[in-house]
């Protein structure tokens, strides 16, 4: 985890309360999807207590379990960025408590106010890119030779 990726983090409190208006609390059992990797995303969840696993499809396997996430991180980032499909799937990996945004109103808000707009999007970019380098990192231990990873 990147402390610059989490919530608390990210954003100063004027944003994060402005974004925590938007919240519902909901819960998952473990073992829960929360998504699918390809479906339409149009929502979101910052975690409060509990694990998600993000994972990645691998024909003829389980999903690959490419990052954990804990609390004030963000699961999910597909609905920032069009065409809002899912690049990953999620699973609570134990009882999880979350805070739930749908996409529409949060990116309406963020059209209407462009300094939210950018605070939104700067976080969220972060977080993609702390997750593109955490699932490199990943599958480069699952399946590449051995000291292949190295920028040389």
């Amino acid at each position: 985890m990147t402390t610059s990726t989490t919530l608390r983090a990210a954003l100063e409190p004027g944003y994060r309360e402005r974004l925590m208006d938007f919240a519902r609390e909901v819960s998952f059992d473990a073992g829960q999807r929360l998504f699918e990797e390809g479906r339409h995303a149009d929502r979101f969840w910052v975690v409060r207590t509990g694990t998600v696993a993000l994972d990645l499809h691998v024909p003829g396997r389980r999903p690959l379990a490419v990052e954990t996430l804990r609390y004030g991180e963000l699961v999910g980032w597909s609905w920032h960025f069009p065409p809002y499909v899912w690049h990953l799937g999620a699973e609570a990996m134990s009882p999880v408590r979350a805070w739930e945004l749908a996409a529409k109103p949060v990116l309406a808000a963020c059209a209407a106010d462009p300094a939210f707009g950018r605070a939104v999007a700067v976080w969220v970019g972060r977080v993609v890119a702390q997750r593109l380098h955490a699932s490199r990192i990943r599958l480069l231990d699952l399946y590449a030779p051995y000291g292949s990873g190295g920028f040389g």
